[in-house]
């Protein structure tokens, strides 16, 4: 087997979207010729994520133990975290370190170039769902990346809609580079359309704004039907008065209910790109998303929008496309077109472009904690 050209430390959790973006990202670098080590923050990965990681080539796990930025109970114990990741990157001999979590950066001491990657944040996640002042559970966590993207070499976003948020929000000196995010096609079975609605996501995450969806199936004439954890690590919990819950759903399983190509919807305040949606797209499902800058910026032209609240819009906006077969297969067939840019392949592309532009750098330590400082 030819060497890798470079070995790249990526830290990730198996909470949310993250998880799958690492795996994609993995599979994209591997043709590359670029190892990754992938290192795990939080909760541990289930038997199924393990198989997962354990076919893509090139890709070594690590289980850290180590706290997510998110779930932490405090400042030392991210920072704990960084350092140790820093100390993960020198044993394995990492060329590049990638952080999924910005604020692993804040106080740790790197001898390689970071590249942090901002998936999402709670400062803007909390001003777009409640567009108050944070509390203070979440100042300390937002200061903390503040740090992490600051100290970072590159800042890299997965929209240029969410990049000028996160310069906003950050007093970045320059916007992110936007990276648009990449999904291997799910291996749909032979399916005809059928007559329903189907979300999926985080559901008890209050920024995918499931409480709309909820009131628009209510007087619907097909069921919504949608998949999901209904808790998160946090506690947070959520329960639906009209729409079908599913549960947590495996590929497999995803897979069947999107191959019927149901009109897939998201009412979502908050989404930095939406990995259910691109999904939902590749499958040649119509979308009708919420009327948001970043599913504006991903699917314009090939989606229907409604107003993020507008409960009525969502309602009508599905039953006509139930109700016009031509509609809904053109809007499905825009759908998968437009998701045709948006792979692992052209994802990892343009990261190896970035961390190759990093390598000169090899040579100086990048120090962290000092320019967090």
């Amino acid at each position: 087997m030819k060497p890798a050209m470079l070995r790249v430390l990526v830290t990730t959790d198996t909470v949310g979207g993250v998880w799958q973006y690492s795996l994609d990202l993995a599979r994209g670098l591997s043709k590359l010729g670029i190892e990754v080590v992938l290192a795990v923050l939080g909760p541990s990965p289930s038997p199924a994520q393990l198989e997962a990681a354990a076919g893509i080539d090139g890709l070594t796990l690590t289980d850290t133990g180590l706290s997510l930025d998110w779930l932490a109970e405090d400042a030392p114990a991210v920072i704990a975290a960084g350092k140790a990741i820093a100390h993960l990157a020198d044993e394995v001999a990492a060329g590049i370190v990638h952080l999924n979590t910005p604020a692993l950066a804040a106080g740790a001491l790197f001898a390689v170039p970071v590249v942090a990657v901002q998936h999402s944040c709670v400062a803007s996640w909390w001003q777009a769902v409640n567009g108050t002042p944070l509390p203070d559970d979440f100042a300390w966590r937002t200061e903390l990346v503040r740090h992490g993207l600051h100290a970072a070499d590159v800042v890299v976003t997965p929209t240029a809609a969410f990049a000028e948020v996160t310069q906003r929000i950050y007093a970045l000196p320059e916007p992110a580079r936007a990276v648009h995010n990449g999904r291997t096609p799910l291996r749909l079975p032979e399916a005809g359309a059928q007559d329903f609605a189907f979300t999926a996501g985080r559901l008890w995450d209050a920024g995918k704004n499931l409480a709309t969806i909820d009131a628009a199936a209510a007087t619907l004439a097909v069921p919504l039907h949608a998949a999901g954890p209904l808790r998160g690590p946090n506690g947070t919990a959520v329960l639906f008065d009209n729409i079908h819950s599913l549960g947590t759903l495996d590929e497999d399983e995803l897979a069947r209910w999107l191959a019927p190509r149901p009109v897939f919807v998201s009412a979502a305040l908050y989404e930095p790109f939406g990995l259910a949606v691109l999904e939902a797209a590749t499958a040649g499902c119509p979308l009708v998303l919420s009327d948001i800058p970043t599913f504006r910026e991903l699917w314009e032209d090939a989606a229907v929008f409604v107003p993020p609240r507008d409960e009525r819009g969502f309602r009508d906006a599905i039953a006509e496309l139930v109700a016009d077969d031509l509609l809904r297969s053109t809007l499905g067939l825009a759908a998968s077109e437009r998701a045709r840019r948006y792979t692992p392949s052209a994802m990892a592309a343009q990261m190896a472009n970035i961390y190759r532009g990093l390598l000169p750098a090899v040579t100086r330590p990048v120090l962290a904690a000092e320019v967090a400082a």
